[in-house]
């Protein structure tokens, strides 16, 4: 399984390690990913995803449902 947030989508970007005499060489950024159990009260049940630290910060603001729905409305839950 790919290293994507499965909530907001956010991957791994691609940039420069630069050194001090300004040498550059390709790098990549992974993104913060944690796998997380929530449990969802209309559903009565536990799922486990694989999300972002700010999607957590994200979820603690707007509960599991709403974000849920809004990743399923953008196509990136398929669960």
């Amino acid at each position: 399984m790919s290293r994507v947030c499965e909530l907001t989508g956010k991957k791994a970007m691609v940039g420069n390690n630069v050194s001090h005499a300004m040498n550059k060489t390709k790098r990549k950024f992974d993104a913060n990913l944690v796998k997380k159990r929530f449990y969802i009260p209309e559903e009565d049940k536990w799922i486990t995803l694989k999300v972002s630290t700010s999607a957590i910060k994200t979820i603690n603001k707007k509960g599991i449902s709403a974000v849920i729905k809004e990743a399923r409305e953008k196509g990136f839950l398929t669960k």
